[in-house]
């Protein structure tokens, strides 16, 4: 009973209400016409009856003074509005948004990231790897997805749950988008996502990997950068592989710089597995993992119990009093 709460306790001033009325106020007098006999007397020795004072006032039992006395208890207290705190709720709140643009044109499809072991991996599936560790670190982030080519779609909105987060990544195949390298409009097309997020966090990040120039853009991805950065979001890019012989043409690391520089993050290249690695545990130091709860007790209200509970008493004691009047009427009509 420690938590019970009263969130207007000077509604127990009222208990002893009705006991003033009782005191102060007088019982509801009536005056009717009597008619006067003589032999009065000698009725009432016929009858056996003796004279009372009073003899129309109605005395209330034991058991209906006691359910007024505790229908006054129940209202009183309803007044007053008590209240019990609930089980402990933790309120979860996300640090950062962070956006992943993979580069699905037909280039990443080469096999030329050596692994640790000496084995080799494509592009795409060494990205994928690496992202799946990178995911695993960050529980208090939230990430989206965007797959680009030819064109730019949306795999995923912003999301929590990092195994669906995974599995649609998983999904993702060389070519889905077409050939080539739309760099640009997958930055602006990440840039309407950040807008459109129903809750939107302080920290914006977007990671692009890919392989090659931008071939065709809408908006150049110089121009999309500085878009970006007026919104406030940082742009990591990661350029892949070698593309001076694989690709349409050798990367302008000079573009690449100049996006991340206009939205004070960073540019890498990876020619390999242990260089991606270090990519991604670089951004990892730099964007760290922001993760707050916040837990309460949420107050539960019980004035409508009590309300509930005068209602169904006086309703089922009118109901048993209706039923005994019409089994006493029945029994004095068969008589």
């Amino acid at each position: 009973m420690d938590q019970l709460e009263f969130a207007y306790p000077w509604a127990f001033i009222l208990l002893p209400l009705p006991v003033l009325v009782y005191w102060f106020v007088p019982a509801y007098r009536s005056r009717e016409d009597a008619i006067k006999v003589p032999f009065f007397t000698e009725i009432l020795r016929a009858l056996n009856e003796t004279p009372k004072v009073a003899a129309g006032l109605l005395s209330p039992k034991h058991w209906q003074r006691g359910m007024l006395i505790l229908s006054w208890l129940l209202i009183v207290t309803a007044l007053a509005k008590p209240s019990i705190l609930g089980e402990v709720q933790t309120r979860e709140a996300f640090g950062r948004d962070v956006l992943m643009l993979v580069d699905l044109s037909g280039s990443m499809d080469e096999a030329d990231f050596t692994t640790a072991d000496g084995s080799t991996l494509t592009r795409l599936n060494a990205a994928k790897n690496v992202l799946k560790t990178f995911i695993a670190k960050r529980s208090g982030d939230r990430f989206g997805l965007i797959l680009f080519g030819d064109a730019a779609f949306i795999q995923t909105p912003f999301t929590a749950d990092q195994q669906v987060w995974l599995s649609l990544l998983e999904e993702a195949q060389t070519g889905m988008a077409g050939q080539s390298t739309h760099l640009g409009d997958a930055i602006g097309l990440g840039i309407k996502v950040f807008e459109q997020n129903p809750q939107p966090s302080e920290q914006q990040v977007m990671i692009v990997l890919t392989d090659g120039n931008d071939t065709g853009s809408f908006v150049e991805p110089v121009d999309a950068a500085k878009i970006a950065a007026a919104r406030g979001i940082k742009i990591y890019t990661i350029a892949m592989g070698d593309p001076t012989h694989v690709g349409e043409q050798p990367m302008d690391m000079e573009v690449v710089q100049r996006v991340s520089q206009l939205t004070q993050a960073r540019a890498f290249i990876a020619i390999d597995q242990a260089e991606l690695d270090k990519a991604y545990q670089l951004i990892d130091k730099l964007e760290p993992q922001q993760y707050s709860s916040a837990s309460f007790r949420p107050k539960i209200t019980l004035h409508y119990y009590l309300i509930a509970i005068v209602l169904a008493l006086h309703l089922l004691i009118f109901s048993w009093m209706t039923l005994r009047q019409m089994f006493s009427r029945a029994e004095v009509a068969n008589e």
